[in-house]
């Protein structure tokens, strides 16, 4: 019987899962591993924090999905694949062998390497405990702690995290004491859409009273500030870190062929250009010749081709 082993909860990965249920494979043993109980569907997250669903509304239960699709769940986290050897490791240690695999574990932000990120800013990936984090801010604004919210990053994750936090705590405010800032590297925010949704963005982005920075690069955190390029310094009691897609660390070393930033590299059915075992999907895998944004769309898409092939 064959192993295949499915690689995060993703939102390929979801769907396969379905899949598999529904038209079980003969002799297979499936088996899904994510260090989270729970998968995030990343187009409700700003829904999420703006109070819009409940936690509910926008998570799959990822141990209740397996066991009604007959598909074994492991909630650990892999830190290693070894294509050679044909088995995955996981951070107690353990490791497990397969004869097909699939990574669908995400992105990282980048820039994480930009000193004080690690100790005082909010990471929106993993998505995983987001929602917790983003309470904990809350909380503070109601206690008077947080008086000044800075996000870094202007692409859509960084805009939509900025109105739908500011809207969430103007339900319960109904003052502006809360100063919002947003702070991109970039000309303008928003950089992959068209100038008109750009010009729509930073018209709504001035009506609602937030700070936007451009052409600044946010190089070091400390307590209450953020200290960026040129020496400008920002006040952030809570900083919200969004900036652009980064690989899992630990793809380096797997043997696997990696496109220029660290990304799985796959052909057109899904499966590495080195090695046919092992096949990625959503933001960890980039399509050769094919330059689609690392967005939870394409995750979707990806769904049906991954099962089937």
């Amino acid at each position: 019987m064959k192993q295949v082993v499915l690689v995060g909860g993703g939102h390929s990965h979801l769907e396969v899962v379905r899949r598999f249920g529904e038209r079980p494979p003969a002799d297979a043993a499936i088996l899904l591993i994510d260090p989270a109980t729970h998968a995030t569907y990343s187009g409700m997250v700003p829904g999420l924090i703006a109070g819009h669903y409940r936690f509910e509304d926008c998570h799959v239960d990822l141990a209740r999905l397996c066991a009604r699709a007959h598909v074994s769940f492991i909630k650990g986290r892999v830190c290693r694949i070894d294509s050679a050897r044909q088995s995955v490791q996981l951070d107690d240690g353990s490791s497990i062998a397969y004869d097909l695999a699939s990574l669908d574990v995400g992105s990282t932000p980048a820039a994480v390497r930009t000193p004080g990120v690690a100790e005082h800013a909010l990471m929106v990936k993993p998505f995983a405990g987001f929602e917790q984090r983003m309470n904990e801010v809350l909380d503070g604004v109601r206690k008077g702690r947080v008086k000044d919210i800075a996000v870094v990053g202007g692409g859509s994750a960084g805009v939509e995290l900025a109105l739908s936090l500011q809207h969430r705590i103007r339900q319960f405010t109904n003052d502006t004491t809360v100063s919002f800032a947003l702070i991109t590297a970039d000309d303008y925010l928003l950089r992959s859409h068209n100038p008109r949704v750009r010009t729509i963005v930073a018209r709504l982005m001035n009506d609602r009273g937030i700070a936007v920075h451009t052409n600044m690069k946010a190089e070091q955190l400390v307590a209450g500030s953020i200290i960026c390029s040129g020496g400008t310094v920002i006040s952030s009691d809570a900083t919200i870190w969004a900036t652009g897609p980064a690989a899992p660390a630990w793809f380096d070393g797997s043997g696997l062929a990696l496109d220029a930033r660290g990304f799985l590299s796959v052909d057109a059915t899904l499966a590495s250009v080195t090695d046919s075992n092992v096949f990625g999907a959503g933001d960890c895998a980039t399509i050769q010749d094919r330059n689609y944004p690392k967005s939870g769309v394409y995750a979707v898409r990806e769904g049906p081709v991954l099962a089937e092939n």
